[in-house]
């Protein structure tokens, strides 16, 4: 089976780690067949940032599909610039704490999770991606949770302060993506 995913929203919104992290734990610890290919916006913090994540249980023939199986994006210019992607009967995940407008397309999944507020109430603000990344696993189910958790803290190296707080965000949105998935069921 193979899954494209486009993670999209601004610069500084952590896009190109929830890509990486979601890769190499499909990669390294998964076994998958995995390309990540990121794509920047003129700017670093502010400017528009976006990553393609293809993965597969088969060799992966192009690294970059024209449609998206998964749609997660972090702010409304993102929405509005990918929502054409995203396949009839995907997965369109939204920080709902930023994106407010309605969605008009009636054939994809909608989830909403308000991940700035949930980060923001954590205390930490740039953990709003790990939560995404969370919400992701939980409602997809793409990828073991023990084994995207395990390369979270892996990734994070011997940063102690940052590994509490990261397996925190991570385990509330898998919360809150195991709930939205019961309920949508």
């Amino acid at each position: 089976m193979e899954t494209n995913l486009l993670v999209a929203g601004f610069g500084g919104q952590g896009i190109m780690m929830l890509g990486k992290l979601l890769s190499h734990a499909a990669c390294d610890s998964a076994r998958k067949n995995v390309t990540f290919f990121p794509s920047y916006g003129a700017e670093q913090r502010g400017g528009t940032a976006n990553c393609y994540v293809v993965i597969s249980d088969e060799p992966i023939g192009v690294p970059v599909g024209d449609v998206m199986d998964d749609l997660i994006v972090m702010n409304g210019p993102s929405l509005d610039r990918f929502i054409g992607v995203l396949k009839q009967g995907g997965n369109l995940f939204i920080n709902s704490s930023i994106v407010k407008d309605e969605i008009a397309r009636k054939d994809v999944a909608v989830v909403k999770a308000p991940v700035t507020e949930m980060a923001l109430e954590m205390g930490a603000p740039k953990v709003l991606n790990v939560v995404m990344l969370g919400v992701y696993v939980g409602y997809t189910g793409i990828l073991d949770e023990a084994i995207v958790e395990e390369t979270l803290l892996q990734q994070l190296g011997k940063k102690e302060d940052l590994i509490a707080l990261n397996k925190e965000a991570f385990r509330k949105g898998l919360g809150s993506g195991r709930q939205q998935r019961r309920l949508m069921g």
